[in-house]
């Protein structure tokens, strides 16, 4: 369910009633692929509701650059939404989850492991930070690079767009 803040913090009052353990992770998610499924997986496993913050279009363009994103917020909320291991969607246009986490207070925060846990924002905040391993050669930048370099070697053989566009990847 895709929700805003004030009802976020209604449900979870509810949820932490009944001592249901509250996980949080937070990302872009700007062209979904097996790393960020099983990190979504992994961090459903580890509590009983998961919630994903979800960067703004205006926070990613400020971290990735002005190309990004490629899909909306919006399309992007309801991907992450359609994945059963989600329980709650949130968008948020800060650089950072810090309000979101300091707000919400989750008892778990799950994030990959290329982060150190001293620069996981939400350390000394949380009760509980685990990392999770990434899956080999999974990331967004990897999966546009490979488009990139597909699209350049099609035009370098002569292959029009639409060609490409027709092209098993």
């Amino acid at each position: 369910m895709i929700v805003s803040l004030k009802k976020l913090k209604k449900i979870l009052y509810k949820l932490k009633k009944i001592k249901k353990e509250i996980v949080f992770t937070n990302g872009c998610f700007d062209i979904i692929h097996l790393g960020h499924i099983t990190l979504l997986k992994k961090a459903k496993s580890c509590g009983d509701v998961l919630i994903v913050g979800l960067n703004s279009d205006s926070s990613v363009k400020k971290l990735k650059g002005k190309k990004r994103p490629i899909l909306p917020q919006y399309e992007r909320a309801r991907i992450i939404d359609s994945i059963r291991y989600v329980d709650y969607v949130i968008i948020f246009d800060e650089l950072t989850p810090y309000k979101l986490i300091t707000e919400l207070k989750p008892d778990i925060l799950v994030k990959g492991g290329d982060y150190k846990l001293k620069d996981i924002v939400g350390w000394g905040i949380v009760p509980k930070i685990i990392r999770v391993k990434l899956v080999k050669n999974k990331s967004t930048t990897n999966i546009l690079e490979k488009i990139k370099k597909m699209y350049l070697k099609g035009k370098k053989n002569g292959i029009c767009k639409r060609e490409m566009v027709n092209r098993s990847f």
